[in-house]
């Protein structure tokens, strides 16, 4: 078995609403062996992976997949059941998984759920490598598979305290986006709505409270100050200073470097002179200034202040292990460290006790060596700080702090201003108020770790990302999202899209569009190239500024990537026509409406809206079927024999009536705009447009626009190259008029083909060209349909995509004589030299209908020509004219 394409899809896409991955399997000669004849492959299976047995496939009950493989079912299918269990034995609980036929045979398209995608990916690779080795008849260790797997699962899963915040916020529907690889820089939400949080510190933390936080002199002093207790202490830059520290303050002390974290360079109740030199040698390897302070005896607590308000409280003890009178010091250690719980760093609940040199000095201040057996219940301290990430454990104790020892730890967060505060507190115990014991604050973290409160060795685990997610969203019905309009279809998208924005733009919102051409932000253009796929979300929900989205999506980014979002408010389906037909398995036109109407089938159920052209039969068949949400029509025949039950439940359909778009609702019809005020409408003769207008204007309705601002903001959008770059940009000058369009394939050419004869009154002169990868027969019927527009025509290549150079311009030229002898063809290769050659060619009452790819430079090219009258060239001359 080969695996030939093998990706995530990141969003809703053509085989689930859910991210998937996809895998092009070739399963080649096992074509001919479907399982059943693979003696007792079943039987083997279900001894590897017992769980397999759940697995209900097709059937419907458990054991369902296992009679399938009995039954005789393909290999492919089996690597599907694969991948979804491999990923359910590390963790990420899965289930849904599809094989399909291709259209090559012995070639599957194999698409099973993901958590992770790292990890999904992984698993399928190993499915396939188990897969072959069941239908070789070889054995299969399991062990090291799953092992390899944790491995990637460890690698690529968010930490602990950044996964809680993340978790809670999808438990709310908040859409996260990790947003640089490698770190837990995150974002919750979109566009204006978004937050941003990286580990435990949110986008609001004050600078001035982390640099109060990363310097421990400058946080006592500010607590002391305001009355909080704190360790009497000094700052030292020697040892000499440190000794007179130490007999100034009274023995027994502490040491710690200025600046730190995770109890690094700390050392703990120091009684003599040599424990004082290796603990400031020990702090000032992390700083090279010193502390030293008052030991305080009592427990070790982290108070744990978010949004202002203590949500947890737990006691710390240093990393131990309790005597049972048989095994070894280091023995113990070694079951300790067996605990499933604990792991490397923070990637598990406890971190794993590492022995060092603190370690022996902990045990030879105790009398112990590693090798020593411990009595029952004896207990050996193996660290002198209580942090999780040096293998410390943690017991809640929220429910038993005092009043006002709550009110001192948030005054503590509210005296160094941070919204998500550690508090380190050395006290007796949290039922007494702090001047009622030996107590005090020994140290504030910016950023603190979450996993002691989440899941305590000891106590009621804290839901403490709950809280962070609250803090930064306080009100409950936001979610962080903005509006999203998908816009998709065969041809109009891009129109469409920029229409859209412009509308919503008129009614005073701050709009990010992505289209073929480019990613713009409130008519700023920030991205060049075609961006009509999960890219151009990804640019748009990021920026901070953007109050709507508008994003066009085309069949390509569905098939590769899927939606870069996972639901929208509003879709609007334009059309399904021929085009793009034989690519990644899309062969038929209900194959590609299909992938077409994953856009309306994205929109949200509650409050969504799916914009459909009631006057194409596949949408009315495919779209009206997949759509979610209320449907809103549009047609050019407002007795549309279809809609009217539609209209009968007072749902909404936008027409043309007696020369007016309307929109219709029961039996009340509200005049939007004159068809012949509608520039890109040009005066009725471009009906595409007037249909690209209406669903423009039912996608703006679905978003609540207001009427008028509908009417103004179709009123505004002009034909041009600055508001509708490629889209019938039309200049005259010199009595010579000229179309600038992106039209590739015939239902486009065919929608062009009325403005055309609308518009041209003596030659129409056309360039033209298509991407090499359309099929042989719609490359000659694009030419036989410019034969029908155009007197003359010019053949260019510039996209061969894996054809022969000039094959695909070759197709077209053929096509075209075929279909009329007596158009003039001819082939020039370049566009630049075809385009020229057609401007020189037009002359006073000729038209030109340039289907070109690059647009800026043909408009420019444009803008400087001049084109002879029939005087002049009766006489010779020439002026200089230009457009």
């Amino acid at each position: 078995m080969r695996i030939l394409e093998h990706r995530a899809l990141r969003g809703p896409n053509y085989y689930s609403r859910y991210k998937t991955i996809y895998m092009r399997l070739a399963i080649d000669e096992l074509e001919e062996r479907p399982s059943d004849k693979v003696p007792g492959i079943a039987d083997k299976l279900e001894r590897l992976i017992p769980s397999i047995h759940d697995h209900r496939c097709s059937v419907g009950e458990p054991g369902g997949f296992l009679k399938r493989l009995r039954d005789g079912t393909w290999a492919g299918h089996l690597v599907e059941h694969l991948a979804i269990e491999l990923q359910n034995l590390v963790g990420f609980s899965v289930g849904y998984g599809k094989t399909i036929d291709s259209y090559d045979p012995g070639i599957y398209n194999v698409v099973y759920r993901y958590r992770d995608e790292a990890t999904g990916l992984a698993a399928g690779e190993a499915a396939v490598e188990i897969a072959q080795k069941l239908y070789d008849g070889e054995d299969v260790d399991l062990d090291p598979t799953i092992d390899r797997l944790k491995e990637v699962r460890d690698a690529n899963a968010l930490g602990p305290s950044t996964g809680s915040i993340v978790n809670a916020a999808r438990a709310r529907s908040i859409p996260a986006y990790n947003l640089t690889e490698g770190t837990s820089y995150t974002q919750l939400g979109h566009g204006v709505k978004q937050r941003r949080f990286q580990a435990t510190v949110t986008d609001s933390s004050g600078i001035i409270g982390h640099s109060i936080a990363d310097d421990k002199q400058w946080t006592k002093q500010i607590l002391d100050n305001a009355g909080v207790p704190v360790p009497r202490g000094q700052a030292c830059y020697s040892f000499e200073e440190a000794r007179s520290a130490a007999d100034w303050i009274g023995w027994p002390v502490v040491t710690k470097p200025l600046s730190g974290n995770h109890g690094r360079g700390v050392t703990t109740d120091i009684t003599s002179i040599e424990d004082l030199k290796a603990g400031y040698e020990a702090a000032y390897a992390h700083h090279e200034t010193v502390l030293v302070e008052r030991y305080i005896k009592g427990e070790d607590h982290r108070i744990l202040v978010i949004g202002g308000k203590l949500v947890a409280a737990a006691r710390r003890r240093p990393a131990h292990v309790t005597g049972d009178r048989t095994n070894t010091i280091q023995q113990l250690i070694d079951i300790e460290n067996s605990d499933p719980r604990r792991g490397v760093g923070h990637e598990n609940l406890l971190t794993q006790i590492h022995v060092d040199e603190q370690t022996h000095r902990m045990l030879e201040q105790a009398g112990y060596t590693l090798d020593t057996v411990l009595p029952e219940g004896g207990i050996a301290f193996l660290k002198s700080t209580a942090n999780l990430s040096t293998g410390g454990t943690a017991t809640d104790l929220t429910d038993d702090v005092h009043p006002e020892v709550r009110f001192t730890m948030e005054r503590v967060a509210r005296l160094v201003g941070l919204d998500v505060i550690g508090i380190d507190l050395l006290a007796e115990n949290l039922v007494l108020p702090l001047d009622q014991q030996s107590a005090g604050v020994v140290e504030v973290n910016a950023g603190p770790g979450f996993r002691m409160h989440m899941a305590p060795t000891h106590g009621t685990p804290r839901p403490v990302g709950e809280h962070v997610v609250d803090m930064l969203f306080p009100d409950p019905t936001n979610n962080g999202r903005i509006p999203i309009t998908a816009i998709t279809g065969t041809n109009g998208k891009t129109t469409t899209t920029r229409l859209t924005t412009h509308i919503l733009r008129q009614a005073g919102h701050s709009v990010g569009m992505g289209c073929t051409g480019t990613v713009e932000i409130d008519n700023h253009v920030i991205l060049r190239g075609d961006y009509s796929g999960p890219g151009a979300a990804q640019a748009v929900l990021q920026e901070p500024t953007v109050e709507h989205a508008v994003l066009e999506v085309a069949r390509g980014g569905i098939m590769r990537r899927g939606l870069g979002f996972d639901e929208s408010d509003v879709g609007v389906l334009l059309n399904i026509a021929s085009d793009h037909l034989g690519e990644r398995d899309i062969h038929t036109l209900d194959e590609l409406a299909r992938c077409k109407t994953v856009v309306v089938d994205s929109v949200k159920k509650e409050g969504g809206y799916c914009v459909l052209n009631a006057d194409d039969p596949l949408v009315m068949e495919h779209g009206t079927y997949w759509a979610r949400g209320e449907i809103i029509y549009f047609t050019m025949d407002p007795d549309h024999p279809e809609l009217g039950e539609h209209l009968s439940d007072h749902r909404m359909v936008l027409s043309v009536k007696n020369g007016k778009i309307v929109l219709l609702k029961g039996k009340v019809t509200v005049d939007i705009v004159d068809v012949n005020d509608v520039p890109i409408a040009f005066e009725g003769h471009a009906l595409f447009n007037v249909q690209n207008a209406m669903a423009a204007a039912g996608a703006a309705i679905g978003h609540g626009v207001e009427i008028d601002d509908v009417r103004a903001g179709l009123l505004t959008f002009h034909p041009t190259p600055a508001q509708m770059p490629g889209r019938t940009n039309y200049f005259e000058a010199d009595g010579v008029k000229c179309l600038i369009d992106y039209g590739h394939n015939v239902p486009a050419l065919e929608a062009l083909e009325s403005l055309v004869r609308g518009l041209a009154t003596k030659r129409r002169i056309g360039v033209a060209t298509a991407p090499g990868n359309r099929r042989d027969d719609d490359l000659r019927a694009l030419g036989g349909q410019l034969a029908s527009m155009c007197d003359l025509l010019y053949v260019y290549e510039t996209d061969a995509r894996g054809r022969e150079t000039g094959e695909t311009a070759k197709l077209i030229h053929s096509g075209a004589t075929d279909a009329d002898s007596s158009v003039q063809v001819e082939t020039i290769l370049s566009e630049q030299e075809a385009v020229a050659k057609a401007i020189a060619e037009a002359e006073e009452g000729d038209f030109l209908l340039l289907l070109v790819d690059d647009i800026e430079g043909t408009t420019e090219r444009l803008k400087g020509r001049s084109f002879p009258t029939q005087a002049e060239i009766a006489s010779g001359s020439r002026r200089e004219r230009t457009i």
